[in-house]
């Protein structure tokens, strides 16, 4: 048969001392740390990258160019670097893999026929950085995109437009080529090949492109820029 603790040891039991006070015991902190960051590759330069329930797209590149006109914010390696800020040695089908992976789901191309339709998808925000004597420089890539006309910074976001996927005439059975290899990756002129694009009229022809490189904002050739393509969340609840 047990031992009936008699209250008053309880209560001392309780508060410490017989003639203390009790206090109100504090709730122990919530743990605040950040969740851990994972980064998966996903193909030659390309990660994803992930934090809870952030994900993004890691691309490693390189300055190209630093002057004049631009068909492309980034072309694949040996492509179009005459006409592009960046380059990078990738498979931009693999860039199309993670972004998907990063809940990005492609919209359409630019059409052109029979009547002009812009380019759709969920927006992507693209952040450039790189290393400047020492110093980690993280900044938009609308940055070093400006108007020709205007002198103004590029003021749109680029889309997830996804390119096309292309059977060998020649060779059924070999896989399909990716369109958006032939370098037209990340564009700011209107392409029907392209991975991603802006998502208003911009025209492919030389006379009339609109947008160039901003020469000053552009660190020296082949100085080492990781692309960082996160997809907004607003869009992809619409793309679901």
């Amino acid at each position: 048969m047990g031992v009936a603790i008699p209250a008053v040891l309880t209560l001392v039991g309780a508060t410490g001392c017989e003639g203390e006070v009790p206090t109100k015991q504090q709730a122990k902190p919530k743990d605040t740390a950040a969740p851990e960051t994972k980064k998966a590759q996903v193909g030659k330069n390309v990660w994803l990258e992930t934090q809870g329930d952030k994900r993004r797209v890691l691309v490693n590149a390189y300055v190209c160019l630093r002057e004049g006109q631009l068909e492309q914010l980034l072309c694949r390696r040996h492509t179009k670097e005459h006409e592009a800020i960046l380059a990078a040695d990738v498979d931009a089908k693999e860039i199309h893999a993670a972004l998907i992976l990063a809940r990005a789901e492609p919209g359409s191309v630019v059409q052109y026929q029979p009547t002009y339709k812009p380019p759709t998808g969920p927006r992507i925000k693209v952040t450039l950085q790189y290393e400047d004597a020492g110093k980690l420089i993280t900044i938009p890539a609308q940055q070093w995109v400006r108007n020709a006309g205007t002198k103004k910074d590029l003021e749109y976001d680029w889309v997830f437009t996804g390119s096309g996927l292309y059977p060998d005439p020649l060779d059924p059975k070999k896989p399909p080529f990716y369109a958006a290899n032939v370098g037209d990756v990340i564009c700011v002129s209107n392409f029907e090949d392209a991975m991603m694009d802006l998502p208003v009229k911009s025209s492919k022809d030389w006379e009339e492109r609109i947008y160039e490189a901003h020469t000053q904002r552009i660190p020296a050739l082949e100085t080492k820029v990781t692309i960082i393509l996160e997809p907004l969340a607003a869009d992809l609840k619409k793309s679901k």
